[in-house]
């Protein structure tokens, strides 16, 4: 079996997980390079800095304290049969299995979708927008795809958009909500754009990061397109 690189481990979270208390395992490398990325020391693939085995023991002694077990990154399906065959053994342990993931491995999600139970999908921007957030030309198909094959195995599933005002205006964020709800998506997050690494010559003001929810028209209406909506500020 391949070795699964760790590269951060939250031990304890009610946050990532809806409705269960979780953690969260961190995985080395990601394909793409979002503007925005708040976990740039997790993007190199490499050696992780937890050791994979004792994690695992760590785990068993979390079964009936922890409800799930939720992994991320980078990107998670990044490190292929490695991330699957870990989740398969995590999810022996009788733990619900959550995926944070940025779609860009549509085949590998139907690989691993019989162990996980619910996944995060980043939904980054519209598709003109796209390459210029993430850095990667076929992203945004790859996300599209990864959409489709888990709205088909009928799972939970919460869509995320991160508002960053260099890249999302509230058209865009409108367009974007139409789309996951023509697809039948049933729940989705839209969250506050946090500027980790801006640029002087770059700089958003709060006024412009906070545009997306102060505007209760725009509001109301993606609140009324889904059975739920959850506003991270």
């Amino acid at each position: 079996m391949p070795d699964i690189q760790i590269g951060g481990l939250v031990s304890f979270t009610t946050i990532d997980y809806p409705g269960k208390l979780s953690c969260v395992l961190f995985l080395r490398g990601c394909p793409i390079r979002c503007a925005y990325c708040s976990n740039q020391h997790l993007i190199t693939p490499g050696e992780g800095e937890y050791d994979a085995d004792k994690v695992f023991n760590w785990l068993r002694d979390r079964v009936g304290k922890l409800e799930a077990v939720v992994f991320s990154g980078g990107e998670a399906l990044m490190q292929g049969a490695a991330t699957i065959d870990y989740i398969k053994r995590v999810r022996e342990l009788g733990f619900k299995i959550g995926l944070h993931t940025n779609g860009f491995y549509p085949n590998l999600l139907a690989d691993v979708s019989d162990y996980v139970d619910w996944i995060g999908l980043d939904y980054k921007a519209p598709r003109d927008k796209y390459e210029s957030l993430v850095g990667n030309g076929t992203a945004y198909d790859l996300m599209s795809k990864s959409l489709d094959v888990w709205l088909k195995t009928g799972k939970d599933l919460e869509v995320r958009i991160t508002c960053d005002p260099h890249f999302i205006t509230k058209q865009d964020l409108l367009d974007i909500a139409n789309d996951c709800a023509s697809r039948g998506v049933h729940k989705i997050a839209i969250q506050k754009y946090i500027p980790h690494f801006e640029s002087d010559e770059n700089k958003t003001s709060d006024a412009a990061r906070s545009q997306f929810f102060t505007d209760c028209d725009l509001r109301k209406t993606i609140d009324s397109m889904f059975e739920s909506v959850t506003w991270r500020e």
